[in-house]
């Protein structure tokens, strides 16, 4: 992954996110103290609603609650802002461990991830570091080459999320943000290339739940539809 274009967006004070919003959450950026909880299903799951806008210094965390509904399912994950401008893959990656064990630190997975300031280079070294530190052979690299993607691309990726979802393993998504495609809070006039977690879906509003560990205007855990999620993969690609 290139070098995110703004990185002291995550070191600026929270602003309100579109949607309906959680009250900030008094979340501590040491991580010796337990993170505050959060319940996201409550906060409603049509695309736009962000579920968490709140503290957003780097290394602030919180824990989202998982909820299994007829329809829906979120993952409990262990949340936190990236600590530098270039470890959105450490921090997404992060994220998605904590589902399953205590993760290792964003400074740790940095360098197990090769990443540099250029950041991490491909979804496939997401895809190894998942599996050495869970001990599995889960996760899979999945590429998205086409622009826009092909209707097999996305039908793939649904079933990818549902599955994951419902056997609690988060997804990491390697995205292109260009002006006019961007989720909440991202700057308008910059394409950024980003790293982020996939930790729910709703079939009913056909919705993603995102762990967003930029924090782009304080936006950390937001709701976006499937179809802006597919479009804003290629031409990279992630880790299922």
């Amino acid at each position: 992954m290139r070098r995110r274009l703004v990185s002291t967006a995550i070191a600026v004070a929270a602003v309100a996110a579109v949607g309906a919003l959680a009250s900030p959450v008094a979340a501590q950026a040491s991580p010796t103290p337990q993170p505050a909880s959060v319940s996201v299903l409550s906060k409603g799951s049509e695309a736009g609603t962000a579920v968490v806008s709140g503290q957003n210094e780097p290394g602030t965390r919180l824990h989202i609650d998982g909820v299994r509904t007829a329809g829906a399912h979120t993952i409990d994950v262990d949340y936190q802002v990236q600590e530098t401008g270039w470890w959105c893959g450490p921090a997404a990656t992060r994220i998605a461990l904590s589902a399953r064990i205590a993760p290792p630190s964003q400074g740790d997975l940095a360098a197990q991830l090769g990443t540099t300031e250029n950041g991490t280079d491909h979804i496939s070294q997401v895809t190894g570091v998942l599996n050495a530190n869970l001990g599995t052979g889960w996760y899979e690299t999945k590429e998205m080459p086409n622009d826009p993607p092909s209707q097999a691309q996305k039908d793939l990726l649904w079933s990818d999320i549902v599955t994951d979802v419902d056997n609690n393993y988060p997804i990491v998504a390697n995205i292109v943000a260009p002006p006019g495609n961007q989720p909440p809070g991202y700057p308008s006039d910059q394409t950024i290339y980003h790293y982020f977690t996939v930790i729910g879906y709703d079939d009913a509003n056909r919705t993603v739940l995102i762990a967003d560990p930029a924090s782009f205007g304080g936006n950390q855990i937001y709701w976006l539809s499937f179809d802006q999620l597919a479009s804003l993969i290629p031409p990279k690609g992630y880790a299922a």
